[in-house]
């Protein structure tokens, strides 16, 4: 497939965003951001059944950053707490359909790096 059609669905989703929003009820919330670009997001995630029952978020920055985030909170939606956290950098790029490059991976990782801060977050408060 031709990188234009990856570009194309990066920019659909940058201009239509799934899951944004803040959720009316979640478990945990988490704030990430890269102060090298501006880009930032907050990451609102419900828990059922140690599964991510919902998720959405909140955020502004370049189109990869939102347009991963979008595609990110659909990819999560039901998966387990265990599997979820396991999202990794190659993931992340299968998840976007492309490699961001060196230059522009911070972007395309930010709303994992809030997605697991959240599971983290919630996994320590779940124990306490």
């Amino acid at each position: 497939m031709p990188l234009d059609i990856y570009a194309e669905e990066i920019i659909s989703q940058y201009e239509h965003p799934h899951n944004k929003g803040k959720l009316p009820k979640y478990d945990v919330e988490f704030h990430d951001e890269n102060p090298i670009c501006g880009d930032d997001i907050t990451i609102y995630v419900k828990i059922e059944n140690d599964k991510i029952a919902q998720v959405s978020f909140e955020g502004q920055g370049c189109a990869i950053s939102q347009a991963g985030a979008s595609m990110l909170t659909d990819f999560v939606k039901g998966m387990p707490i265990t599997e979820a956290n396991r999202i990794d950098y190659d993931k992340i790029k299968a998840i976007i359909g492309l490699d961001p490059g060196p230059a522009r991976m911070h972007c395309a990782v930010l709303s994992m790096k809030a997605l697991s801060g959240a599971l983290k977050k919630y996994m320590e408060h779940k124990y306490k």
